[in-house]
């Protein structure tokens, strides 16, 4: 029996194959990972596993807080960044937290961008929506790094979760800064 190839395939992912698989992926992911097994003892405590938990949380619900106070002052890149707010937010209910970032969600999906909430004193944003883009991404960043390296503190379950959501915060950089490489 001859072996045939497979027709070329093209050079590389694109953006809506990347947010598509990524959105497919990680909403599988996050559902077959979200509940807490307390019966698994593989590594760390459950004390530690919580407060990892609930860190993971709050940090979701802060970088929605960050999407949002981007999309009050710069409501022209909503199409771009709705969708990965609305994947934060996601996070951060996957986390066992995510009502005050998914009521701000719901709030600014039906309110005007400058109604959303506050993301506090130290979260200013650009004016220049490249350096937005670029503040979103380094966030992004930073995030998908700590919870990598918080893989090795937790048990299977929450690991799985980490690295999926860490994996999606990846995603996340990549395409808010695709623009830039162009």
């Amino acid at each position: 029996m001859p072996f045939t190839l497979p027709s070329r395939i093209p050079s590389g992912p694109r953006r809506r194959s990347l947010l598509a698989g990524a959105a497919g992926v990680g909403a599988a992911l996050l559902t077959g990972c979200s509940s807490s097994d307390s019966s698994e003892t593989t590594k760390g405590s459950p004390s530690a596993a919580e407060r990892a938990r609930a860190r993971a949380a709050l940090d979701s619900e802060r970088l929605a807080e960050r999407y949002g106070a981007v999309l009050a002052v710069h409501p022209t890149l909503a199409e771009r960044l709705s969708p990965l707010r609305a994947e934060v937010v996601r996070h951060a209910e996957a986390f066992g937290g995510g009502k005050k970032a998914s009521e701000s969600a719901s709030a600014s999906a039906s309110a005007d961008p400058s109604d959303a909430p506050s993301p506090g004193p130290s979260a200013e944003v650009p004016a220049v929506e490249k350096d937005a883009l670029a503040e979103l991404a380094a966030a992004e960043r930073t995030l998908a790094d700590r919870r990598t390296k918080a893989l090795l503190d937790v048990p299977g379950e929450l690991a799985r979760l980490l690295a999926s959501v860490a994996a999606a915060g990846a995603v996340h950089a990549f395409l808010l800064t695709e623009d830039e490489k162009k």
